[in-house]
């Protein structure tokens, strides 16, 4: 099997009422990690890369190690561009064999936001990939992107319909109240996602799958243990998973998961250097962070999204 869009994959989830994980990769074990939880619950996949992570990895090795993945596993995946800011960018993904990409002009104009995206949308199409764009604006830091909460935007319902009619985008990340990074909220808060946005969005565009991007949770027991080996992270909430549930069973198709890997991944290392102080074999740290890394995953699929056994 070879690398799919997206397009069938938000259909049937649409029509079944989960979501796709959109998870962020950066090496290795991290994609074994992901696509050994999706194998064995035989659930499809999104993997995507940031253009922080394509300079990290390169391009090259991330496509690799991507198609390694579909070999191994034989799932539907798609390999996605995560908040593409520019033409330029987005082509180069087109052209190296992404078969999903994201422009993301949410910070610009609304006149200025449709134009960009048009002109990555038609490049797309020609080629045989899908575009997601965005409306509203999320706060928080994910590796380029970082806005300040009070720059924040909730995704205005009455514009959907015409950005999406006037740039043939095909999925639409929406601002409902998630937030990039692990800081998403002050402690003492209660999170609540605004599902009347949701509502009013899924209304003007019937059938059209949506995105929610900084959709991590946040698990205080990575937290703590990134803390107890030594590292001083402060108290951090999440996006309550139950809400994350019912979004997925709304017109939400895609959801993006990223800091709750990076908090398995970290807090598994760290423990694993305070319990073996001597040991310098990355093979025996970076196992446990890959294992780390599948459960996360698998909890998702199950307990979060509900895709698990859509594969086939």
């Amino acid at each position: 099997m070879a690398l799919v869009t997206t397009k069938e994959m938000f259909k049937k989830a649409y029509d079944g009422g989960y979501a796709i994980g959109a998870f962020n990769v950066n090496n290795m074990e991290i994609v074994q990690g992901i696509t050994a939880a999706a194998n064995e619950l035989r659930a499809p996949l999104i993997l995507q890369v940031s253009k922080g992570a394509r300079a990290y990895a390169s391009h090259t090795y991330l496509m690799k190690l991507v198609e390694a993945a579909v070999i191994e596993t034989g799932l539907p995946i798609a390999l996605h561009l995560d908040h593409g800011d520019s033409f330029e960018l987005c082509k180069s993904c087109i052209d190296g064999g992404f078969t999903s990409v994201m422009i993301d002009a949410s910070s610009k104009p609304f006149e200025e936001n449709v134009a960009i995206t048009r002109q990555v949308v038609e490049y797309a199409h020609d080629h045989g990939v899908v575009v997601e764009a965005e409306l509203g604006t999320l706060a928080g830091i994910e590796d380029e992107v970082k806005v300040a909460h009070g720059d924040a935007s909730y995704t205005r319902p009455e514009e959907v319909q015409e950005l999406v009619e006037r740039t043939g985008c095909d999925s639409l990340a929406i601002a409902i109240g998630t937030s990039h990074g692990a800081y998403k909220f002050k402690p003492g808060t209660k999170p609540q996602l605004r599902f009347d946005v949701l509502e009013a969005v899924e209304k003007n565009l019937p059938g059209f799958p949506i995105v929610l991007h900084g959709s991590s949770s946040v698990p205080q027991q990575f937290v703590d243990e990134i803390n107890k080996y030594g590292g001083s992270m402060p108290g951090a909430i999440g996006v309550p998973e139950d809400q994350l549930r019912q979004a997925a069973k709304s017109a939400v198709c895609k959801i993006n998961i990223d800091s709750d890997l990076r908090l398995a991944m970290t807090a598994t290392i760290r423990k694993y250097f305070a319990e073996h102080p001597a040991d310098f074999d990355p093979r025996q740290y970076l196992k446990p962070a890959r294992e780390a890394i599948k459960q996360m995953v698998a909890h998702k699929i199950v307990d979060v999204l509900g895709c698990d056994g859509q594969a086939d």
